[in-house]
């Protein structure tokens, strides 16, 4: 796989994974289907608290086998959760702004 390719592969699934928990009401896309209803809002954000720890994982694998991991700083983690944050927003603006009744 080219670098590009794996560059894009990254951002196709951070953006996925932003989304995931404001689209599903399973826990983790997998999990048991919730019999109050709605997932409250921290279970989502915990749940792209660690899909982020997931891409970043990917990421790193991907990095890894084109070469040698770079050496992050806490700058870096900064600007990925803060991106991650930014790419979640179309699934907050579905799940919370948009709501649909009837």
């Amino acid at each position: 796989m080219s670098q590009t390719a794996a560059i894009w592969l990254v951002i196709l699934a951070a953006f996925a994974a932003a989304n995931w928990p404001f689209l599903s009401q399973r826990l983790m896309l997998v999990g048991p289907h919730p019999r109050q209803g709605a997932k409250p809002f921290f279970i989502r954000l915990l749940e792209l608290i660690i899909l982020y720890f997931i891409v970043g994982l990917l990421a790193m694998a991907l990095e890894r086998r084109a070469g040698q991991n770079a050496p992050q700083g806490w700058e870096f983690y900064a600007i990925t959760a803060t991106l991650f944050l930014t790419l979640a927003f179309p699934g907050f603006v579905y799940r919370y702004l948009m709501r649909r009744r009837g």
